[in-house]
């Protein structure tokens, strides 16, 4: 089996695939300061849960990180307690995504493997709409190459520096309200975010999809996707596990 690690900002997603199939997965907070002693205690107790084992079920390890000290230590747990060394998504990986930037170097891990698996199961021209500690907008062309995107502001993020800075307004949870016009605090925040989010999303699309040869394929992903991808009129797919797909199409280019 396969265990792919999608490790972001706030969150890590973390999946085991039998093949091509994704059997588990799960998410968990990114803690930098975690060792390779206690990053390898927290899989063996989620892989546990469905009586796996580092040693008896996993023979690849595949990882996509923005926080490179996380990366470090999943490559230190990899070698010692799988005992052989991981597929780590970085320049110079074999991805098949041609990149078309004036930087390449500058392009984040997670984004190529999004391209790669939207353009992978759901052909191209196509837009990946990321949802994270940054909302985060992939491009790809027809031929599956990356040509860049936008980024915006995460939800999660907005919200926080809403609330960190207005005196009356608490944080409230990430819900489509009952209705648009909020009768109530809470109500009028999350209407604000759902509906607001969701206007920025299909304002982004639209700007984005006048640039292209043809109209686009939108995937929306990411673990802030929620109740803001089911207002959004402009996303066709919701793949909440699309990077993991791509990290496994990854490892089978690289082994």
């Amino acid at each position: 089996m396969l265990l792919a690690v999608d490790v972001g900002n706030a969150q890590t997603v973390i999946g085991v695939f039998d093949g091509s199939e994704l059997v588990e997965h799960w998410r968990v907070s990114t803690e930098a300061a975690r060792t390779a002693d206690e990053l390898a205690l927290a899989f063996e107790g989620l892989l546990s849960f469905c009586d796996l084992s580092f040693s008896r079920n996993v023979h690849g390890v595949v990882i996509c990180s923005v926080v490179p000290l996380v990366t470090e230590r999943l490559r230190e747990m990899t070698n010692r307690y799988f005992h052989f060394p991981p597929v780590v998504v970085r320049p110079g990986t074999r991805t098949g995504v041609a990149i078309r930037m004036e930087n390449p170097r500058e392009v984040g891990a997670d984004r190529l493997v999004n391209a790669l698996a939207a353009f992978d199961q759901y052909g191209g021209p196509g837009i990946v709409v990321d949802f994270g500690t940054a909302t985060s907008f992939d491009v790809y062309d027809k031929a599956g190459a990356f040509t860049g995107g936008a980024i915006a502001p995460g939800i999660r993020t907005s919200m926080e520096a809403l609330s960190a800075h207005g005196a009356q307004l608490g944080t409230v949870e990430l819900l489509a309200p009952r209705r648009a016009i909020g009768r109530n605090t809470v109500e009028a925040m999350q209407s604000g975010a759902v509906y607001g989010f969701a206007g920025q999303v299909d304002r982004i699309v639209e700007e984005l999809s006048a640039e292209l040869d043809a109209t686009p394929v939108v995937v929306g992903t990411g673990g802030l996707a929620g109740d803001v991808v089911r207002a959004c009129r402009s996303i066709d797919h919701h793949d909440p596990w699309l990077t993991l797909k791509g990290l496994r199409i990854v490892w089978e280019r690289n082994t």
